[in-house]
């Protein structure tokens, strides 16, 4: 579809810049799955212009980021653009009335910014913290009727709890995302304390739900690998959270026990910040295109 269709009646375009030959949306809609309206960012090619479906990756990101955060920090467009791909970037949780939940504005690892790509179970959150609901079964299909993207040629990656999000909604809906990697991930919440305080205010004491969501836990349970072409994981060795949070060590153990082609590169000196994402991108968005082109 030609990249100038006009937006359906349930997006609005709030903003939209020249970049790299292609075009950077930013876009908001009423969500049926939050309650509440929710935004994101589209990076279209120059491919686009032409009319064909294009592959896309939607990268989720981390904690108090927000659907500006990636497309601004990283100049992953120009590689998207060389590459022919689209870029989706939803926010990361509710906002306008969820800021009022309790706790939401003083809990900054599990409120506002924080949705962890889960359903909340537990109140208050469960009002509108339904970022799995949201991500799978509505911005995909929405983006697919809407923009020129290829619902069957879409690869999934995230940094920190993004890359949580993108490690476990891969594993938990198998068949919906064709290639898969993540940066400095969260990679066995149930055993770090982000996760752990944002799984008890969530989904409430049953641990056993708390696996559920768990991606070292996830790929363990699988019966063969569900990426036979690979995982990317890039980790800095200079990141602070290394040790406490982030646990890439378990999710290598995981993907061994299973047979799950993992490259997990470990860099000396990098950090768990956006110069970090800015040195490795490129090669995450050439991985995902040799996927999506096979």
């Amino acid at each position: 579809m030609p990249i100038d269709r006009p937006m359906t009646s349930s997006l609005r375009l709030l903003a939209e810049h020249r970049c790299f030959g292609g075009r950077q949306r930013f876009l908001e809609h009423d969500s049926r799955e939050i309650g509440l309206p929710m935004r994101f960012s589209v990076f279209l090619p120059p491919a686009a212009d032409a009319g064909a479906k294009l592959p896309a990756l939607m990268y989720l990101a981390g904690l108090t980021c927000n659907e500006e955060t990636f497309m601004v920090k990283t100049g992953a467009q120009r590689i998207a653009a060389e590459l022919g791909i689209a870029l989706i970037a939803p926010d990361t949780s509710p906002r306008r009335d969820a800021e009022s939940l309790p706790g939401a504005k003083d809990s900054w690892d599990f409120g506002i910014g924080a949705g962890f790509y889960l359903d909340a179970t537990e109140a208050p959150w469960r009002r509108y913290f339904r970022m799995e609901s949201y991500l799978v079964d509505e911005l995909l299909p929405l983006v697919a009727e809407s923009l020129p993207i290829d619902q069957g040629k879409v690869g999934l990656f995230g940094h920190s709890m993004g890359g949580h999000g993108a490690l476990t909604l891969a594993l938990r809906h198998p068949g919906r995302f064709k290639s898969l990697s993540a940066l400095a991930p969260i990679c066995a919440p149930t055993q770090c304390p982000w996760g752990q305080k944002a799984f008890a205010g969530y989904l409430g004491p049953d641990t056993g739900q708390w696996a559920e969501h768990d991606a070292a836990a996830l790929m363990r349970s699988q019966r063969a690998a569900p990426y036979p072409a690979g995982i990317l994981v890039d980790q800095g060795l200079a990141d602070p959270f290394l040790a406490e949070q982030l646990h890439p060590d378990l999710l290598q153990a995981a993907c061994d026990a299973v047979g799950q082609p993992l490259q997990l590169r470990r860099h000396e000196g990098y950090d768990h910040g956006y110069y970090f994402i800015q040195s490795f991108i490129q090669d995450h968005l050439r991985h995902h295109a040799a996927v999506l082109a096979a």
